[in-house]
């Protein structure tokens, strides 16, 4: 088994899906309620799988953090990135294969929105890196 990292993006989905680009915050509250309840349905059900390892939401609020030499301020409020690069949440799972992930991550992008309709947003598969390939000349 390989794992995988889901990444939701605030970055809505298909033109044609209108849905997928009202902000969370202009939601009603059982639209939120939907929202949460789908994502810990998926969450169960790859648990009683083995496929579950961990996820969680994230804010949008966030700070920059780098070395800048010592003695130096190292946060600052920006570079901003724009709203389609800041991720909204995450989940990692364990697949045998990467069409699993694939499979797992359009049952993610189903998951209701405003008016019950289903987000159709982008999610990004990533696979964990393994174990570095040793160059040798």
């Amino acid at each position: 088994m390989a794992k995988y990292l889901l990444l939701k993006h605030y970055r809505g989905g298909p033109k044609q899906m209108p849905n997928a680009e009202t902000p969370m915050d202009q939601w009603t509250p059982q639209e939120v309620t939907d929202h949460i309840a789908f994502m810990d349905r998926m969450a169960d059900d790859l648990r009683e799988r083995g496929q579950w390892v961990s996820g969680a939401a994230l804010s949008p609020e966030g700070t920059f953090v780098r070395f800048d030499g010592e003695g130096r301020p190292p946060v600052t409020d920006g570079p901003f990135a724009e709203t389609k690069d800041v991720v909204a949440g995450w989940m990692v799972i364990d697949m045998d294969t990467l069409e699993q992930a694939h499979e797992a991550a359009a049952y993610l992008s189903s998951a209701p929105g405003p008016g019950g309709l289903p987000l159709q947003e982008w999610i990004e598969v990533r696979p964990f890196l393994g174990n570095p390939t040793t160059v040798t000349e």
